[in-house]
């Protein structure tokens, strides 16, 4: 399989270029958009939480760890002591970061679900959740996050797949087929309740609509279609490429500048609603 340094070094890649798309589309504000392509990165690495030793286990466990730790702290830790409070935050931090990571771990081999276009699917929901529950994003934003995330998944499982290949040696190892598959058909155990999960999580999604408005219309795929390449010279050396002026991007679409539309919304949102 792909090591860790290529899964990132793809997986940046490629959400690099996906968000020069969205960039170039103008559909989402800037500052949203580094969030959104850090989503696609997380996804290049996110199939090897299933290997122990893994730094995107541990760097997994130890984030929810820490997270989970001061939740517990604010949400019920004014009821004790300081005392009280520490034993409280390290109980809680050592007992996911050690004790969830044993458990999953025993629960889980590698290449098993997490190796799957389903849990990759599971994963994308619950970045949209994440993105729109707890992070207040836009559902489009929301959505496309969930998008970037499920691509860097594929792109994680299309590598590993990849390199089962032996091309020097003419030969394909007998890994091949593990890492890319629409579900764990020796588990199928472990399938249900990846599948399961994903559906209680999509109830939690946001509307999907936004995003699919925008993705589909056809004034967007226009626009993108001319800034493919300068009109005049390359990087402006004689002339710079004609570039739409703001707020006429997607002209007739319901996309502003900035921004998906609010599912609710029947006409360009202004300005502030980035």
């Amino acid at each position: 399989m792909a090591n860790f340094t290529t899964h990132i070094a793809v997986g940046t890649v490629v959400s690099g270029a996906l968000a020069t798309l969205t960039l170039a589309a103008d559909v989402i504000a800037p500052e949203n958009l580094v969030a959104v392509a850090f989503a696609g990165t997380l996804g290049s690495i996110l199939p090897d939480v299933d290997l122990k030793d893994s730094r995107p286990s541990q760097a997994m466990f130890s984030g929810l760890a820490v997270f989970m730790a001061f939740a517990i702290l604010f949400t019920i830790g004014y009821k004790y002591s300081i005392a009280e409070m520490w034993i409280m935050w390290i109980g809680t931090y050592l007992g996911i970061r050690y004790g969830a990571h044993f458990v999953f771990h025993r629960m889980s081999y590698h290449r098993g679900i997490y190796h799957s276009v389903l849990a990759g699917l599971f994963f994308a929901c619950v970045t949209a959740v994440v993105f729109h529950h707890m992070l207040g994003r836009h559902p489009g934003v929301s959505w496309l996050a969930g998008g970037f995330m499920f691509i860097g998944y594929l792109v994680h499982l299309t590598l590993d797949e990849m390199y089962s290949v032996d091309v020097m040696g003419a030969r394909i190892k007998t890994s091949f087929g593990s890492a890319l598959k629409l579900f764990d058909h020796k588990h199928l155990g472990h399938s249900s309740a990846m599948a399961i999960a994903t559906v209680l999580v999509f109830l939690l999604t946001p509307p999907m609509k936004p995003m699919l408005d925008g993705l589909t219309s056809r004034s967007l795929w226009k626009d993108l279609q001319a800034r493919l390449l300068p009109r005049d010279k390359w990087f402006g050396v004689i002339a710079s490429a004609r570039r739409p002026s703001a707020g006429t991007v997607g002209a007739g679409s319901p996309i502003t500048t900035g921004a998906l539309p609010k599912p609710e919304q029947t006409k360009p949102a202004s300005p502030a609603a980035r």
